[in-house]
């Protein structure tokens, strides 16, 4: 009997007991390819003896140093990296341990930035619908997926949420890409002026919405007007690129696809590619100015923050992705998946859209084509989809309620950066596999 808590008590997972390049093996020996990198984590799939060195000779040196002490040469190493290449004038780093912890951090020293200036009427978050940015209070409090929210809403701030952009969904007949990202940004400009602009810490989004919306990519112009409308009002704005970053889509930070630099930015998944738990929060130089003039002290911390060991692995996976030029491979074998996926279910009956950038790619499930309209939540097809998938071999990422938080269904991938072409099509075989099982169920 095993005494580990698992994730769903009604449904016990297989042993893990090895990973080679884009596979898992369990312990009775059957290989799954990663088709999703867990949470699109495994950038560089599994076994990369570069990463697992670099880590062994850290724990050989220094395993851990309390930061309320010391920094490390890993943490330091690891955040001159990140900001040689971080879009706008973000200029420090934040350690920490994984995305929500990023995502807490962020809106902390959002509020202490606001509070500092002695702007404190400034309490107000506004994100999106259908948005995800972590499982902590703070962080669940500000997505905006109603199925994640719901048992635990008396425990969590108020926070506005606006419609995301979701052209598949939302753009009118006739309208084009241009004027509906417009339109969908300047929804955030009607709720300034319905709560009052004055009282607004951030704006806080995803670039390419990830797990609760299956890779939706923003219109052009989309974030460029979210820019315009935060700078014009004094509000900060927090891109969240835990899942879409470090060269997920294309590029080593999601938003640079979007010509937009954020105030504040979160990373994690990528960042240690699964070889350590590690996330980061990025910001300006004049936010950090303004608490280094300030009080000096950012309020907030966890003990595990600038880990040696954590860093020392996001240091080898951050200078393997440049070194190894595999974002420039994601690229390039991004572009092949999607075709693939297109020429795979581009006429399925039950497959509305295929979106993405990269290799952060999604397709949502309808009932009928012509009319989008969504299969019916009792179906349970996400779960099924994912079931009959691993039973195939396949790992992904299915995941209900993409609409609204109740109904709508989608298969989100992200497969490791050093996929094979041979494997693109393994991956789309079991996939339909698994599509087909989960709809004849």
């Amino acid at each position: 009997m095993s005494h580990v808590f698992p994730r769903h008590t009604k449904s016990l997972p297989p042993v893990a007991v090895s990973g080679e390049g884009c596979y898992l093996i369990d312990a009775s020996g059957k290989k799954y390819l990663d088709g999703s990198g867990g949470a699109a984590v495994s950038c560089l799939g599994h076994g990369d003896r570069t990463i697992i060195g670099a880590v062994k000779e850290q724990m050989d040196r220094l395993a851990f140093a309390h930061t309320g002490f010391f920094t490390s040469e890993p943490a330091e190493e690891l955040a001159d990296l990140l900001i040689a290449h971080a879009p706008g004038d973000l200029d420090r780093v934040y350690l920490v341990s994984g995305g929500s912890e990023a995502m807490e951090s962020a809106l902390k020293l959002a509020r202490q930035y606001h509070v500092e200036r002695g702007e404190t009427q400034r309490g107000r978050i506004i994100a999106r619908k259908q948005s995800y940015h972590g499982n902590t209070l703070g962080a669940l409090a500000t997505g905006g997926n109603e199925w994640r929210r719901q048992q635990f809403g008396p425990m969590l701030m108020d926070v506005s949420h606006i419609d995301p952009c979701y052209e598949y969904r939302y753009r009118g007949d006739g309208e084009s890409l241009e004027d509906y990202g417009l339109r969908a940004a300047n929804l955030l400009e009607e709720e300034l002026q319905r709560v009052g602009p004055e009282t607004v810490i951030a704006f806080v989004a995803e670039p390419v919405v990830g797990a609760t919306a299956g890779a939706l990519t923003p219109a052009p112009g989309y974030f460029k007007r979210i820019r315009e409308i935060c700078d014009t009002h004094g509000i900060l704005l927090i891109l969240d690129e835990v899942m879409c970053g470090m060269g997920r889509t294309g590029s080593l930070f999601a938003c640079e696809q979007d010509g937009v630099a954020p105030d504040i930015l979160a990373i994690a998944k990528g960042l240690g590619a699964g070889y350590q738990p590690i996330g980061a929060m990025l910001c300006s130089a004049r936010i950090y100015d303004t608490i280094r003039d300030g009080s000096g002290f950012f309020q907030h911390g966890h003990t595990y923050l600038g880990h040696p060991a954590a860093a020392a692995a996001g240091r080898a996976v951050v200078s393997a992705l440049i070194e190894r030029r595999l974002v420039e491979r994601v690229g390039v074998q991004g572009p092949k998946l999607m075709q693939a996926l297109r020429e795979r279910f581009g006429q399925h009956p039950h497959v509305g859209d295929i979106r993405g950038r990269g290799l952060f790619q999604g397709i949502e499930i309808v009932a009928d084509r012509e009319t989008k309209a969504p299969v019916d939540p009792s179906r349970g097809i996400a779960g099924k989809i994912k079931k009959h998938a691993f039973e195939a071999g396949l790992i992904c990422y299915p995941m209900s309620g993409t609409i609204d938080g109740r109904t709508g269904d989608h298969v989100l991938l992200a497969p490791p950066f050093i996929i094979e072409d041979d494997q693109i099509g393994e991956l789309v075989d079991k996939l339909g596999a698994g599509l087909d099982a989960a709809l004849a169920g």
